[in-house]
């Protein structure tokens, strides 16, 4: 079973296992514990009926600290197991498991919101997003696909199949500061047969004025207002 007072001794695993270091974990914890008390509501249940009897009474959650509920869910979005396998790890059934997840993901965004750390998903308000954060506007866009389940309808199997990957796909727009690698946009979910230069102008980005934006071929003729965008060229590698 895992456990935040065994993990967090072994520094290596503790940032395999959550993505984190020891840290940025507690940094992230005090905004975290705020939205868990910020949404407990103690007159009733987690399904909205009326307690029995007073909160924390009856049988001790297995996730009973902060810091566990922090772990688990953590834990959840890094390694994106299964939940039979997620409640194996934290020492309970698939079911428990399944409501601690649904309970704790919101819990989770918001924390991560009021620290700022959370990408912007509205592609206009982007340069406003970005101002007042004393970074260099340095950044390099990318489109990131990830494989799906193979849809079932021949239709969606035509938009979502990728030809560069040859599978069923999903599909986002993705800034990075090069600087400090914080993924300061993440746009709309597209499907896998979209084509990269095609998702960012349906998106109407706007960038900082002074930005010097890092490109790759899939944005060939992207050209956004900014100070200045790169491309990367093929080396011509000479025929005998």
């Amino acid at each position: 079973m895992l456990e935040f007072t065994a993990l967090k001794k072994d520094r290596r695993k503790f940032l395999a296992l959550t993505g984190l270091t020891l840290k940025e974990f507690e940094e992230l914890l005090p905004p975290f514990a705020a939205a868990y008390q910020s949404q407990a509501v103690r007159d009733k249940t987690l399904t909205g009926r009326p307690r029995q009897r007073a909160a924390g009474g009856g049988r001790r959650s297995v996730l009973e600290s902060m810091e566990q509920k922090l772990l688990f869910i953590l834990v959840y979005q890094k390694t994106y197991a299964l939940q039979v396998v997620q409640g194996d790890l934290f020492g309970m059934s698939q079911a428990a498991a399944n409501q601690w997840v649904h309970r704790l993901l919101p819990i989770l965004q918001e924390a991560l919101t009021k620290l700022g750390v959370m990408p912007e998903r509205d592609g206009p308000s982007f340069a406003k997003s970005e101002q007042g954060r004393g970074q260099a506007a340095d950044y390099i866009i990318d489109g990131t696909e990830r494989r799906r389940q193979r849809p079932k309808s021949p239709e969606k199997q035509t938009l979502h199949y990728s030809g560069k990957k040859k599978t069923h796909s999903d599909k986002n727009v993705v800034i990075v500061n090069t600087r400090t690698k914080r993924v300061g946009y993440l746009g709309p979910t597209q499907v896998g047969k979209t084509h990269d230069k095609k998702m960012v102008d349906d998106e109407h980005i706007s960038y900082p004025p002074d930005t010097l934006l890092h490109k790759d071929t899939g944005f060939q003729g992207y050209e956004p207002d900014v100070a200045e965008t790169r491309q990367p060229k093929k080396s011509r590698v000479a025929k005998n």
